[in-house]
């Protein structure tokens, strides 16, 4: 089982980053106060530490995967061999983000690099050789009965993109901490088999998808921006924690009640915080990690925990 648990709200600036954590005991979860992450490289000094002696799960809300299309037509095996080849070589540009659609690559696929007269979806359809934008989402990315789509990874312009803020995260967390012998969900291997020893494993996180788990999904007069929003979803929380003994620090449980505060990152801070919770969820049981349909685009798209 897993002992430690970490969950980053990662966002493209390093001022936009908070992440909380939890502890496993014999009286189950102890949970702390959502706090800012430090520079890239301390963080993951600090979970190696962390995983010296135990099994730790850090957990990411950034994409970690490639969509099935578009690694058939760039000739990737696997994410986890293509990421180990992205940005040297033949694939120098792979981070790049094109700025006109003249740019757009197989081997340069983000785009664009900012808004401008004629920037549209269709360039990165066209550049890419795919017949329709929904191509380019992964499986676990698609709309549901339930869901809207997400953004899709390559699509780097307005407030929900997640291009970017996935280059940073393989450039600076995902890459590095694979080369030092961290394992990475699902690409290498089931929850169960990567708890079973000691070391740091990562995953992909999904914070609206934790609210959902945790029984505290706004509804469409809601918004997780405003605070009162966030204020309203502590009691559904608290109940959701009790059975389940989960604890939460002094400070954490201060925090829960106010919404995390006024400011601007209180979204932040909320986002770090119930996507712990979701990987509570998972890692206890009593959520399933994954859907059980599409393994056969796993070696590239890997999926969402708890999706």
């Amino acid at each position: 089982m897993f002992e430690h648990l970490v969950h980053a709200d990662w966002g493209i600036a390093p001022g936009k980053r908070w992440h909380a954590h939890a502890e496993r005991s014999a009286e189950g979860w102890h949970v702390g106060v959502p706090v800012p992450v430090p520079a890239s490289g301390d963080f993951l000094d600090r979970l190696f530490e962390a995983a010296a002696a135990r099994s730790v799960l850090a957990g990411f809300d950034f994409p970690i995967g490639l969509p099935q299309a578009y690694a058939v037509r760039s000739g990737t095996p696997d994410f986890r061999s293509a990421l180990s080849r992205f940005g040297a070589g033949e694939w120098q540009d792979f981070y790049r983000v094109a700025a006109v659609p003249e740019e757009i690559s197989l081997r340069r696929p983000f785009y664009p690099l900012a808004a401008a007269p004629g920037t549209s979806r269709a360039s990165l359809v066209t550049g890419l050789g795919v017949a329709r934008f929904d191509e380019l989402l992964r499986v676990c990315e698609r709309r549901t009965a339930t869901r809207a789509a997400a953004c899709a990874l390559f699509w780097t312009l307005g407030p929900n993109q997640v291009g970017k803020g996935a280059i940073a995260g393989w450039r600076e967390v995902v890459r590095p901490a694979l080369d030092r012998g961290a394992s990475l969900w699902p690409f290498d291997g089931s929850l169960a088999a990567l708890a079973s020893r000691r070391g740091l494993v990562m995953a992909e996180a999904y914070p609206a998808e934790a609210c959902s788990i945790v029984g505290a999904s706004f509804r469409r007069t809601q918004s997780k921006r405003r605070p009162s929003d966030r204020r309203a979803k502590a009691k559904d929380i608290l109940q959701w924690a009790q059975p389940r003994r989960i604890d939460f620090s002094p400070d954490a449980r201060l925090a829960l009640l106010a919404g995390f505060g006024e400011d601007r990152a209180g979204e932040d801070r909320f986002d770090a915080f119930v996507g712990l919770l979701g990987m509570i969820e998972v890692v206890d049981g009593r959520w399933p990690e994954a859907c059980e349909e599409h393994p056969d685009v796993r070696p590239w798209e890997g999926w969402i925990l708890g999706r």
